[in-house]
């Protein structure tokens, strides 16, 4: 009994769905009808200003002045085929070819000329740059031989820095290194270094090995602290705290008669975690965190 009222519900859903079908679709048939009719019969209006200026010139194809609406209407029978060209019956008119410029620029070619423009300009910017990777660097500045001065003159500038000189053509540091830790010196440093350091000062590259932040000195700890990450340094740019993998980087350098030459363009990677040949501690409160032993 209750498979028949089942299938009795579901026969009568099935009908009324066919009979929704069955009416949408005489509805959309029609409205498709009118709509037809309508885009077939269609004749626009013209208004009063264009209707008067069409009867006071003559644009009648056959010489008359017509009413705006007699030229739509012409025009539509043109559309349809219903009103025959002008000229001789079963004459075919000469094909003449377009003017490309009149035609203007398709899609094709905005889009062709695009990309072609578009891989021109990359090219162009590839091959400025390999120029500029290969030109030869101008003498002086840095990543050239700098010559800083007199080691005399250098060591009043350091005392006028309270113990520390910036050269900034250099991007570096100079700091004093004293004469007694030389001994440990000479088995930590190569002698590209040892020239500056046998002679009292110290150069140093401003960037932190780290991340390459650039390294400020700090008057009261008189070391060097990195405002970055907290990495510290000694005035011999010996690590003593923060996470840097190695102390400060340094450049070879050459001392004659009393004239100290810092060549920039030769790094020389800074001393191990650990090495401290000067001995000294911070000598006052730090600008960045508190030092630590890593």
């Amino acid at each position: 009994m209750q498979a028949g009222l089942v299938l009795a519900e579901i026969n009568a859903v099935a009908l009324v769905a066919v009979i929704a079908l069955v009416v949408i679709g005489g509805g959309v048939a029609v409205v498709a009808a009118f709509t037809r009719r309508d885009t077939n019969n269609a004749i626009g209006y013209l208004s009063r200003e264009t209707v008067k200026r069409d009867r006071a010139a003559d644009i009648s194809p056959l010489g008359q002045v017509g009413s705006g609406r007699e030229i739509e209407r012409l025009a539509e029978a043109e559309r349809k085929g219903e009103l025959a060209p002008a000229g001789a019956p079963g004459a075919v008119a000469p094909f003449v070819p377009p003017d490309p410029d009149a035609i203007g620029v398709t899609r094709r070619q905005f889009f062709n000329r695009s990309i072609v423009a578009f891989m021109g300009l990359g090219l162009s910017g590839f091959g400025a740059a390999v120029v500029a990777f290969l030109w030869p660097q101008p003498k002086g500045g840095f990543g050239s031989k700098i010559r800083v001065g007199k080691i005399a003159d250098i060591q009043a500038q350091i005392e006028a820095g309270k113990g520390f000189y910036y050269v900034p053509e250099g991007r570096m540091w100079i700091t004093s290194y004293p004469i007694g830790a030389i001994e440990k010196a000479k088995a930590v440093y190569p002698q590209a270094v040892l020239n500056a350091l046998e002679a009292g000062v110290c150069p140093l590259y401003q960037k932190c090995p780290h991340l390459g932040c650039r390294v400020p000195s700090c008057p009261t700890s008189q070391w060097f602290e990195c405002p970055c990450h907290g990495s510290q340094y000694n005035q011999a740019g010996e690590k003593k705290g923060g996470p840097a993998p190695r102390g400060m980087d340094r450049f070879a350098t050459e001392v004659s008669d009393g004239v100290l030459t810092v060549d920039t363009g030769t790094v020389i990677q800074g001393p191990p975690i650990g090495v401290n040949t000067t001995g000294q501690e911070a000598e006052g409160p730090h600008c960045v965190g508190a030092g630590g032993g890593h």
